[in-house]
């Protein structure tokens, strides 16, 4: 930069990072035709972590959009160099309830994904887990027509909650399970499994309420 000249700040509003997205606004619906350069069908990873799950998913499906949300920066950092190395992934820091609820457009998602969510297994903190109601409902206005929510998770009396809070809904349509190899294998799946522990699989379809 020449001596005497002053560099313009990028103004915050203006900003799209092209790896990890800088919301225009905490309150502003995102724009993923905007965001990734094309219109295709948009997957979301819940809690990505270090993004290795989304990765290869997004790397056996180049012909469709995956965003994944993380709180963490550790992980987020990690997550976006992965990102980096191929076209149809980004990655949004923020807290997955909020993301959901506030900055993705309505029926814009054709599959969510949370995997092994914290379970939060001593009943005092049992007010913490994402999966409520009002998740549910956040998570079936962001759903696309017959979109999926699939979960998995290792915490047999979270999974039975789920479950009883999915049929309670009427939001949603039980499906079968996809099979173990349908899927890349997260890392806390591999965790998980390497102890002898067994995972719990759902997948819920969007429906049209019962009125």
């Amino acid at each position: 930069m020449p001596v005497g000249e002053v560099e313009t700040p990028r103004r915050r509003h203006d900003l799209f990072s092209v790896i990890e997205l800088i919301p225009e606004s905490c309150i502003a619906r995102l724009d993923p035709q905007k965001i990734f350069g094309r219109a295709a069908p948009l997957h979301v990873d819940l809690g990505c972590g270090d993004g290795a799950f989304l990765f290869a998913l997004a790397t056996r499906m180049p012909e469709k959009n995956f965003l994944g949300i993380e709180r963490l920066a550790s992980r987020v950092e990690k997550a976006c160099r992965k990102a980096a190395r191929i076209d149809n992934m980004r990655v949004l820091r923020m807290e997955s309830f909020y993301a959901v609820r506030y900055l993705l457009p309505e029926r814009s998602v054709e599959a969510f994904h949370l995997l092994f969510p914290d379970p939060w297994p001593k009943r005092r903190h049992q007010r913490r887990r994402i999966v409520a109601e009002d998740f549910l409902r956040t998570i079936w206005a962001a759903l696309e027509e017959n979109g999926i929510l699939r979960i998995a998770t290792d915490h047999l009396d979270y999974f039975t909650r789920i479950s009883q809070l999915a049929e309670e809904s009427s939001l949603f349509a039980f499906m079968q399970p996809s099979g173990e190899n349908d899927f890349p294998v997260s890392a806390f799946e591999k965790k998980f499994t390497s102890t002898g522990a067994r995972i719990y699989r759902l997948e819920l379809r969007k429906i049209s309420p019962v009125m």
